[in-house]
């Protein structure tokens, strides 16, 4: 009676076990779980590297960019550019005195300019003359100048301008040299002056190291031609 109580166990127990093995195919074909173990895969391998390609059309990032100060105009030169044992400018225009001239070097002109030269007041073809030795550096046309003179003095420190000429000298040409007192053009308004009020627009240009006829420091003229003699 004991054995057969026990191979009945043994034959419930092998039955059983072939059931789970059959319930467990079938529960897999169903749901498509597949059986394999999944393999283990770190963390680092699943964190993709950071990028280093660059794109050859693409525009290089844009540097951030510095407050950028914009620097003020200095203030116009007033004093007078020449030292006390200079010789001094002779008023360039013949038969006008020191006391008739007048400080125009402030004042406003179209467009927001200011003058930076003096207006010296003269009938039209009156002598107009070199204020100091020195050499013609440039003859020169321009639209707001018209006909005009720049002369540089022996040092080069200093360019003299003389404007709204109505005509040169005779024979004035570059690079020659001039003396004080000297006849180089003529009182006009040629450029932008008024035909009806020719005059001689003169002014002082302090020029750099670079000498450059066209480039320079305005100096205030008045104080110079005034200036205790």
């Amino acid at each position: 009676m004991g054995k057969s109580v026990l191979l009945f166990l043994v034959v419930v127990l092998m039955g059983a076990n072939v059931a789970l093995f059959h319930y467990g195919r079938e529960r897999g074909a169903v749901t498509g779980v597949e059986v394999a173990a999944t393999p283990v895969v770190s963390v680092a391998q699943t964190q993709a590297p950071p990028s280093r390609m660059t794109t050859p059309d693409a525009p290089a990032p844009t540097p951030a960019r510095a407050a950028v100060s914009v620097p003020t105009a200095p203030p116009l030169a007033v004093a007078a550019p020449f030292a006390a044992g200079d010789v001094p400018l002779m008023v360039p225009v013949q038969g006008i005195t020191v006391a008739q001239l007048h400080d125009t070097f402030s004042d406003a002109r179209a467009q927001g300019r200011v003058h930076e030269a003096i207006d010296i007041m003269a009938p039209r073809g009156t002598p107009v003359l070199a204020v100091a030795d020195g050499t013609v550096e440039k003859l020169f046309t321009s639209v707001p100048g018209g006909l005009t003179i720049y002369q540089f003095e022996p040092g080069g420190r200093y360019a003299y301008y003389y404007a709204h000429l109505d005509r040169y000298a005779d024979g004035l040409q570059e690079k020659q040299a001039i003396r004080r007192g000297e006849v180089i053009g003529y009182v006009g308004s040629t450029g932008n002056a008024d035909p009806s009020a020719p005059h001689l627009h003169f002014a002082i240009f302090e020029l750099g190291p670079e000498r450059q006829w066209w480039k320079g420091t305005a100096l205030n003229p008045y104080p110079v031609f005034t200036r205790p003699q």
